[in-house]
């Protein structure tokens, strides 16, 4: 987390927006448990993470949207095991990601 916070206060000093993103739910087989957190800026960088690669991207679009509008979002991401490959949970799993500008 202390990197997480040193990144932030690092954008935020060069005046970038930022959002948080926190896993606030899980379900199935997750790589990240609740309480995992990733921050963006709007110029696309980031740190943390919160499935272990498989929806950053995703996470990461949403929440340089969610800088542009001012509006928090609550993601869902999972799908069956069948399909999991395909859309990039391998896991499995589903996760809950809340993201709001900070």
């Amino acid at each position: 987390m202390d990197e997480i916070l040193d990144e932030i206060q690092t954008w935020r000093a060069r005046g970038d927006d930022v959002a948080l993103a926190t896993v606030v739910w899980t379900g199935g087989s997750t790589p990240r448990a609740i309480g995992a957190k990733m921050a963006v800026n709007a110029r696309g960088e980031f740190v943390g993470s919160v499935s272990g690669g498989c929806v950053e991207g995703a996470v990461i679009d949403q929440a340089r949207a969610v800088l542009k509008s001012g509006k928090p979002q609550l993601l869902n991401y999972g799908i069956s095991d069948d399909m999991a490959w395909d859309v990039g949970l391998a896991c499995g799993g589903s996760i809950q990601v809340f993201v709001e500008k900070i």
